[in-house]
């Protein structure tokens, strides 16, 4: 082929060329960007796009990596990428492989931890409703803890020396590293199911953000909401906060905290009863004094020390109550009888009787008494001729026969 010539190449080749040699100068390429067209695959790979003002490029996480991240990924994210940049020979594309991701201007865990924050906040597991009260007196106790640790040491110790009443039983679980979370998580839930238990605690000494992780995750989180039993939790010092400390029943600042707060100081305790035995016998005693008082103050009544006087003083008023009604009694009759009297007088005035013995007489058809025929003859129509009549007079009755009738002239009756 004569030097004039050009090097004639197949697409294939072409593209495997440029894959050589793009793959041989960025094994390994660290990028930042801004995360767009984030995409999670059924598969479980994320595919994105990074971006700048400029250019783009596209990448992928495959699911094993992907599954190691702490935060979540979402558009617009500021990160810094690492990983190498593979060409897809099929298609004469290229791409960064993700192996590292870690946001921009925060670290990783803290962004997952505020993601988390906002993601459990926005569902109402922090809300002081669901806190569960801690019971002052606990029966027993589990501590869902490494038991090698120095922080399960302290809560024993701490827990003896105060309140000697209570059991305490250890759930063992891991504390930090792979798995870590969901042993802890189970460990709450196995707890809650120990019987008599009424009182939990979890947590671990201090450590870095990594070590104290695992009372970040989601699985801890959920646990320790849906748990029926009180939880204390105690991650870390005074200065760390974990997820699990602002879902727990009540947030202590150190496991020795935690187990103070769990249980009560013994002596005093003993000191409350002491003072309240106290108070509750100068109350009683206060209490007889005040009843003694009033069963003196009654037994000084008259009605105690002299009982028939009462009974002579309700005689006195029963017999002068009694000459009262007879003396009422007699005026009322002499009072009736007067008014008989008088109305007696009265109807004897009125009495035709009366009439009769002032030279008056009553005349009635012969063969009639007073009962059957009481009218009176006043007027000649009411006999004739032959008639038989009674004249009743003051001292009798005179039985006669009508002769003859005469009618009364006008002027005479007038007159008379």
């Amino acid at each position: 082929m004569s030097l004039l010539e050009p090097e004639i190449l197949s697409v294939t080749e072409t593209t495997r060329q440029i894959k050589n040699l793009v793959e041989a100068n960025f094994p390994y390429t660290w990028v930042i960007g801004e995360i767009s067209n984030c995409t999670v695959a059924r598969s479980g790979h994320v595919y994105l796009t990074l971006k700048d003002d400029n250019a783009q490029l596209r990448a992928v996480i495959w699911k094993r990596t992907a599954s190691r991240l702490k935060f979540q990924i979402e558009d617009g994210m500021e990160v810094v990428a690492a990983g190498p940049i593979e060409v897809y020979q099929a298609r004469g594309t290229y791409q960064l492989n993700i192996e590292q991701l870690l946001p921009q201007g925060v670290g990783a865990l803290e962004l997952a931890f505020r993601q988390m924050q906002e993601k459990l906040a926005a569902e109402g597991l922090f809300e002081p409703e669901h806190k569960q009260p801690i019971p002052r007196f606990p029966r027993k106790i589990a501590l869902v803890t490494s038991p090698t640790s120095a922080a399960v040491r302290d809560m024993l110790q701490v827990i003896t020396r105060r309140w000697q009443a209570s059991d305490l039983v250890i759930v063992p679980v891991a504390v930090q590293g792979e798995g870590a979370a969901e042993q802890i998580a189970a460990g709450i839930e196995a707890a809650a199911q120990l019987p008599g238990v009424d009182t939990i605690i979890t947590g671990r000494g201090g450590g870095s953000l990594e070590d104290l992780w695992a009372f970040n995750e989601e699985v801890v989180a959920r646990a320790i909401f849906n748990c029926p039993i009180p939880i204390i939790s105690a991650v870390g010092h005074e200065i760390d906060i974990s997820i699990a400390d602002l879902v727990a029943d009540r947030r202590a600042l150190t496991p020795s905290e935690a187990a103070e707060l769990a249980v009560p100081l013994q002596t005093d305790v003993l000191a409350t009863l002491t003072h309240w035995r106290g108070q509750l016998a100068t109350n009683l005693k206060q209490r007889a004094r005040q009843i003694r008082l009033q069963l003196d103050a009654l037994a000084a009544r008259p009605a105690l020390t002299r009982p028939m006087d009462l009974i002579h003083n309700r005689a006195s008023q029963l017999d002068e109550l009694d000459r009262r009604l007879k003396r009422s009694t007699r005026e009322l009759v002499s009072r009736l009888q007067s008014e008989t009297r008088h109305l007696a007088s009265a109807l004897e005035a009125l009495s035709p009787l009366k009439v009769l013995s002032r030279g008056y007489s009553i005349t009635r058809l012969a063969g009639e008494t007073e009962q059957a025929a009481p009218e009176i003859i006043k007027s000649i129509d009411q006999v004739k001729p032959g008639d038989t009549i009674n004249t009743k007079v003051a001292d009798g009755t005179i039985t006669s026969q009508v002769q003859k009738v005469t009618t009364t002239p006008k002027e005479k009756t007038d007159l008379a």
